[in-house]
């Protein structure tokens, strides 16, 4: 027999029941007994936090009975002390699998369950089935006092674009700013519904202090729509940054330099920065770089300049390959041979508006072989454009990590991060003015984008950047950085 799960919800007039056949009450009883006794597994196991509840208080009770008040009131006090250490200690830990069910367990009882009916029905979400109406069923809330996560069990027949195509009518609903539909990780039969409620990245966001211990696969660098801290995976991977002018390219570099700055003291990165726009951005911190370039059109041979830093990119990789065939498929950065992160500000300088042929092809060349090739050698690059076109930047899916901060056209969104991408809530073309470095991050083999905020950088940040992490000759004093103007580098 064809069954729908679902929330069930009587509608019509009352029908005629079919003729009964009358039995003995004590065998009826017996029927129900055993049914639930049958059932019973299944139920305690689909409510697994009214099951614990109930077994906590069984076994309080069992307790206070058994070893008296004052040894219960030793083991609460001990489950607290222990709970104020993992706050203390993991507070992300502790914020996710506790604060955000306890909140999700309010905002459901409190916000979505006496509206879900209702919505669902005006929406055009239910199915119906013999004059009966099902509705998706709530499967569980999480909040983290900035985004709702919903957990919605999906309809025979419904997909996510049906959800997504009325998120703004959700939104307005469930009276938050935005919502955003997410598949679900483990189970395709569900999704889940981001409702942003409090956005936290409408103000402007600090330096972030990086930590002691280097860590490529994580560096923290900005700031969630959900609270907490995103972390970026460098190693093994390439970054696009794309945005209008003002969208906050800037801080995004500054960030990830600011989050590398422990390895560049230790030795273990180097930043290779090129600045085709004069160095107007990265020159305040050139103390930082193994490498610098920078050009203007003032500046003879400052296109070759560039092409001779990449090819000596391109050289020191395949020196690395060289090394690594047959031992590792992955470099693992030492102070004899650190961690490569290529920096260029502007990548549009280098592949669309250099007018010299033969250089704009060993550009191009380098760039290809090194975006192809670099991640496992341990040669990262991150780029940053305004204009995400193919005719710009040719090789744009070689970047598979991607950001995408304020865009000028919607058609722009699916250019840098993926088709669809605006559909699931990227709406770049929508960030204002007012919110620079405000952005969306792409990675491939992740559908959905994440909303983040970077920090800003003043000069007095950067300065300080500076002053705590430039590498060091090993007698305390700051080397004479390897940095060339690039008259010096073209020569």
């Amino acid at each position: 027999m064809f069954s729908i799960r679902g929330t069930e919800v009587k509608e019509g007039p009352l029908r005629f029941r079919t003729p009964a056949v009358a039995i003995r009450l004590r065998w009826w009883l017996v029927w129900v007994v055993v049914s639930w006794l049958v059932r019973l597994p299944f139920v305690l196991a689909r409510h697994p936090r009214s099951t614990g509840t109930v077994l906590a208080g069984l076994l309080a009770w069992k307790a206070w009975t058994v070893y008296g008040l004052w040894r219960l009131a030793a083991v609460a006090a001990a489950v607290v002390l222990l709970g104020v250490v993992w706050w203390w200690r993991w507070p992300e830990s502790f914020a996710q699998r506790i604060v955000w069910r306890a909140r999700g367990w309010w905002r459901r009882l409190a916000v979505y369950r006496g509206l879900w009916q209702p919505t669902m029905t005006t929406l055009k979400l239910h199915s119906k089935l013999d004059d009966v109406t099902y509705l998706p069923r709530i499967v569980k809330v999480r909040s983290t006092g900035r985004v709702d996560l919903v957990t919605v069990r999906l309809l025979p027949g419904q997909i996510l674009t049906d959800y997504a195509e009325v998120a703004e009518r959700l939104a307005a609903t469930f009276g938050a700013m935005d919502c955003r539909v997410r598949s679900h990780r483990r189970n395709r039969r569900q999704i889940v519904l981001w409702f942003l409620v409090d956005d936290p990245l409408t103000k402007v966001v600090p330096p972030i202090a990086p930590a002691d211990s280097l860590e490529l696969k994580a560096l923290t660098v900005a700031l969630r729509e959900d609270g907490l801290m995103y972390r970026l995976r460098l190693l093994g991977t390439h970054l696009l940054i794309a945005g209008a002018t003002g969208a906050g390219k800037g801080s995004v570099l500054w960030s990830i330099i600011a989050a590398l700055g422990p390895g560049i003291r230790s030795g273990l990165v180097q930043v290779w920065a090129l600045d085709p726009k004069g160095g107007m951005e990265l020159a305040a911190g050139r103390r930082l770089f193994a490498k610098f370039c920078y050009g203007g059109d003032d500046t003879v041979g400052w296109e070759s300049a560039f092409a001779e830093v990449l090819d000596e990119a391109v050289e020191r990789m395949r020196a690395r390959q060289a090394t690594m065939r047959g031992f590792s498929r992955l470099h693992k950065p030492t102070t004899d041979e650190p961690f490569i992160v290529l920096v260029v500000d502007e990548l549009a300088s280098l592949t669309a508006y250099v007018t010299d042929r033969d250089t704009k092809r060993r550009i191009a060349a380098a760039l290809s072989l090194l975006l192809s090739q670099g991640r496992a050698a341990g040669v990262t690059v991150v780029g940053a454009l305004q204009d995400p076109r193919k005719e710009v930047l040719p090789f744009r899916d070689l970047f598979p990590t991607r950001l995408a901060l304020r865009l000028a056209e919607a058609a722009q969104v699916g250019l840098v991060l993926a088709e669809g991408a605006r559909a699931r809530g990227a709406r770049c073309d929508e960030i204002p003015e007012s919110l620079p470095g405000v952005g969306y991050v792409g990675i491939d083999g992740e559908a959905e984008p994440v909303r983040v905020r970077f920090p800003f950088h003043s000069d007095e940040d950067v300065a300080a950047l500076v002053y705590l992490y430039a590498p060091t000759d090993g007698t305390g004093n700051d080397r004479e950085s390897s940095l060339r103007p690039v008259e010096e580098v073209a020569a």
